[in-house]
């Protein structure tokens, strides 16, 4: 199963995105995914049950300019690929539990027919380096890509100029007298 699927090369590693860049790839990375179930719609007994489910894979994690991709290293596990773009990781928190490795707490933003829901949490760790690194370049890639985004959207929003008619337009000149001492000025009633 694919979760906000990644297109996958024969050799499976990640087919990239138009000019996408790749900032560091860690081959030894296990993630733990927690989902939940749709709560039942109001007035129904159809949905979910509310509970939740836990994915966990073993495999490569890419991290490229503009998405997080984890690709398993076994087809057979949980889950075969995760694909999540930067600016729909909506928090990331670096925990250094006192028993246990130190892992990275990411909450993701579903994207439709994506296998995940509002709510979705996961978990990072890494085999054979430090978290503290990784968690780093995740949050300078995601506050980059959240930027460009946004650049994006505001200039899409922008008005277009203006092209103005093709004869000019005369304007016609208006005089009007400033109002004397203790007169009203034009338009206003008392």
């Amino acid at each position: 199963m694919a979760l906000n699927w990644a297109m996958l090369a024969p050799n499976r590693t990640p087919v990239p995105l138009l000019n996408e860049s790749t900032i560091e790839i860690l081959p030894s990375a296990e993630v733990t995914l927690d989902i939940p179930d749709a709560p039942p719609a109001l007035g129904t007994s159809a949905g979910g049950s509310g509970g939740s489910r836990r994915l966990k894979g073993f495999g490569q994690l890419n991290l490229t300019d503009q998405r997080l991709i984890f690709v398993a290293s076994k087809p057979d596990e949980d889950f075969n690929s995760l694909s999540v773009l930067l600016p729909s990781i909506l928090s990331s928190k670096f925990e250094q539990p006192f028993f246990g490795s130190n892992f990275l707490a990411i909450e993701i933003k579903p994207h439709k027919d994506g296998g995940l829901t509002t709510g979705t949490r996961g978990e990072i760790r890494l085999k054979d380096q430090g978290m503290f690194g990784f968690a780093s370049s995740l949050e300078k890639a995601r506050e980059r890509a959240i930027y460009m985004k946004r650049q994006a959207d505001s200039e899409a929003d922008t008005l277009p100029l203006y092209e103005g008619a093709d004869e000019p337009v005369q304007l016609e000149e208006v005089s009007v007298a400033p109002p004397g001492p203790g007169e009203l000025p034009p338009g206003y009633d008392a």
